[in-house]
């Protein structure tokens, strides 16, 4: 290859792609473009600094439903300790993250990029050759549109995971899994927390029990949640944001999150002069991760589903054609976590479309007493399609849920019969074992 590989985006699924392509090819020359920080937004912005938040005051909220432990219980959360933890974790430094591109050889150019023609593009006032083109710029947040929000100094997700004060009060706008982490986080943190979401209940894109779960949690831990309800009008006075409503209710708070969903990053880059296929979703790519002669797309920018992992997947897969193999991607189990607490995981369909399916509450399996004091709700749901005995998608609720719902991603990507998942031994005392119930109460 003369011009070699080039990689628009050095986030996480442009680093899988790289990864990847290294181990099978050790000779293709591998130049990656980055404008911000290699690493990307995952590692930065999103899910390390937000898992790393979460983490202190989940073990502060189990250990009070744990008699003996609750009693030890005394004094304040230390916010600038956990803001040190998340720092620790996810600094905006990315020496260690170059250093591991050029270990595998990979050439590191920083600035934005543009296509100025198939096969070179241009990244300030220099100019790049490549024979393959890998675009993974991935997402940026979406703007809803409320009057008065452009001119508001308001918070982003960026900004609500990189925060080193804890506001008085906060209002978030949008009861996606940003939106419902942070609401949790802050309100255990201290604020004063209210989160509005247009649809009828949390979590849109999940099963609606699920999301109705979380939305009586938070109330639980005095989350003021307004569902169905329009945010039509914003604007600060004095030094507090005032947010109105269709309804015509009023909500005060110190701080605005805003976090109303992602779009792809496909503006600025000069794909027009490429013979691809862009929508309002993202690049339209084949099950091969190719988008059109020489050009491949991976992670949020194809607009599939807009998760790390994902991307990681396509990277592979995508990296391996290139490589001269034949791969191709399936996304029949994809897996999804909301790290609330509880925490919410799914995989595959769960659209319930054609399906039967089976809950199992959490609080019945034995697990649950040991863990915890009251017990708290959580369930496992299966879908199952009843012609073929396979599992079409899952959905759990409970304690490091995505940790217990792995095998059955598992089951649905391998097609694995009901009856075998029936027949599977699942450790006890584990929350696993709800799996076993819910499997056994299919009506198949």
């Amino acid at each position: 290859m003369a011009g070699g590989v080039l990689v628009l985006g050095g986030g996480v699924t442009g680093e899988a792609f790289v990864a990847t392509l290294r181990r099978l090819d050790r000779r293709v020359p591998i130049t990656l473009v980055e404008h911000e920080l290699v690493g990307g937004e995952c590692s930065y912005w999103a899910c390390i600094p937000s898992k790393t938040l979460l983490r202190p005051l989940e073990i502060i909220y189990r250990a009070r439903l744990a008699p003996g432990a609750a009693e030890t219980l005394s004094g304040p959360v230390d916010a600038e300790r956990v803001f040190w933890w998340r720092d620790q974790v996810a600094g905006k430094d990315d020496t260690s993250q170059a250093q591991w591109l050029a270990k595998r050889d990979v050439k590191l150019v920083r600035g934005r990029a543009e296509v100025i023609e198939p096969g070179r593009i241009a990244v300030g006032d220099r100019e790049l050759e490549y024979d393959h083109l890998m675009v993974a710029t991935g997402s940026t947040p979406t703007t809803p549109p409320v009057e008065g929000l452009d001119a508001l100094d308001y918070w982003g997700s960026r900004e609500g995971t990189s925060a080193q004060k804890v506001p008085e009060s906060l209002i978030v706008l949008g009861g996606g899994a940003v939106g419902v982490e942070l609401a949790q986080f802050y309100a255990r943190i201290g604020s004063q927390v209210a989160i509005v979401q247009n649809g009828d209940h949390l979590l849109p894109r999940v099963e609606r029990e699920a999301g109705d779960l979380i939305g009586d949690v938070l109330r639980e831990e005095g989350v003021d949640v307004r569902l169905a309800a329009r945010a039509t009008r914003v604007q600060r006075r004095n030094s507090r944001v005032s947010l109105e409503l269709e309804n015509g209710d009023e909500l005060e708070a110190e701080q605005l999150l805003v976090a109303t969903g992602r779009r792809p990053n496909v503006e600025g880059l000069g794909l027009d002069k490429l013979n691809l296929k862009l929508e309002k979703s993202g690049i339209v790519v084949d099950d091969r991760l190719s988008a059109g002669e020489g050009v491949w797309a991976a992670g949020d920018v194809t607009g599939v589903a807009l998760f790390t992992h994902l991307g990681k997947y396509q990277a592979r897969v995508a990296a391996v054609n290139v490589a001269g193999g034949d791969a191709h991607a399936d996304y029949r189990a994809i897996p999804a976590t909301i790290f609330t607490d509880p925490q919410v995981a799914t995989a595959g369909d769960t659209s319930g479309e054609g399906a039967v399916s089976a809950t199992w509450r959490i609080e019945d399996v034995s697990r649950t007493a040991t863990y915890q004091r009251p017990k708290r709700p959580g369930f496992v749901k299966l879908f199952a399609d009843a012609d073929r005995r396979v599992l079409k998608g899952a959905v759990a609720v409970g304690p490091e849920a995505a940790e217990w719902l792995g095998q059955l991603t598992l089951a649905i990507r391998a097609e694995i019969p009901i009856d075998i998942l029936r027949d599977t031994i699942q450790s006890f005392p584990t929350f696993s074992e709800a799996i076993y119930f819910a499997a056994r109460e299919l009506d198949l």
